[in-house]
């Protein structure tokens, strides 16, 4: 089992660049990321294009497009952050060139919709970052856990996370590369060169806003795959903003829970990741150690 490849840790005065993949973004969390970023010590380059608007998205393909290749191409840029998330990401996944990028890796930066970057960067054998964005670095004070994890892991400091124990857990420990994301987007990627490897991998899932009779079927996509079968742990996140349509007969943890008894690897819930306040910065394509135990859950990074 091996971890993807880390790109290089930053240091004070490095170049890091902001862009908008995805949706369309307020211009002030733009200057309130930049802001913060800068008070990281580093020099912050903004995309051409990300303030831009088309419709719902930051600008045309082709503006976004250009705005994302032209900083995994520079050599002096040493992680790339994603504005927002949204929609949008998908349409940039198969005309993004990684030839200069595999001579001067770079973290990319995200969560929500920048899940379909994460699975073409790890499918090119780079690990990546989801984490917090521009809003949540923009009004979350400098103090805030999640914004000093993010700035810390960029650094090279990687944390151990811990959280309260959940009734649903399943009990155990298991090491595995982690992986995973948005629910929906990773699920539009089933079947595709940018589809999860499920051997190995300790998987995590958050969304908004899906109700939960689609993700129980989406659930049930990985079940009938094969692909919950193959994975070596399972974090479930926060599924949040959506409305209890009571169609499971159940809460959504439960029917998850039913989804995986049948296997015999650790199961956390309700882990801090998603669309939330408390969402923590995680290694994608990172090897870790998921301990499940009786009093809390333990996620520590091995790379």
């Amino acid at each position: 089992m091996n971890s993807l490849i880390l790109p290089p840790y930053l240091h004070e005065g490095d170049k890091v660049a902001i862009v908008s993949p995805s949706s369309k973004i307020d211009k002030s969390f733009l200057k309130g990321a930049k802001k913060r970023l800068e008070s990281w010590g580093l020099k912050v380059i903004m995309g051409k294009h990300a303030g831009s608007a088309s419709g719902r998205y930051a600008g045309t393909v082709k503006q976004r497009l250009s705005d994302l290749q032209s900083m995994m191409n520079d050599p002096e840029i040493k992680a790339i952050f994603c504005s927002r998330g949204g929609y949008g990401a998908v349409h940039l996944v198969q005309a993004l060139d990684f030839t200069l990028f595999r001579e001067s890796p770079k973290w990319l930066i995200g969560f929500s919709d920048i899940t379909a970057l994460h699975n073409l960067i790890q499918s090119n054998g780079f690990a990546s970052l989801h984490a917090p964005m521009a809003r949540h670095l923009t009004v979350e004070p400098e103090d805030d856990p999640c914004s000093l994890h993010l700035k810390n892991i960029l650094s090279g400091t990687l944390p151990e996370y811990s959280c309260p124990k959940h009734k649903l857990n399943r009990q155990g420990t298991a090491r595995g590369i982690l992986r995973g994301g948005n629910m929906a987007v990773f699920y539009g990627l089933r079947g595709t060169p940018y589809d999860i490897p499920p051997e190995g991998s300790i998987l995590f899932i958050e969304d908004i806003s899906e109700r939960p009779h689609a993700i129980e079927r989406m659930m049930y996509n990985l079940k009938l795959g094969g692909v919950l079968e193959k994975l070596s742990g399972l974090i479930i996140g926060q599924f949040t903003e959506y409305e209890e349509d009571r169609s499971l007969g159940k809460e959504l943890y439960a029917a998850l829970a039913d989804l995986v008894k049948e296997y015999d690897y650790p199961v956390c819930f309700d882990f801090p990741v998603g669309h939330v306040t408390r969402n923590l910065p995680l290694i994608n394509g990172a090897e870790v150690e998921l301990n499940v135990g009786k009093k809390a859950t333990e996620l520590k990074f091995i790379c």
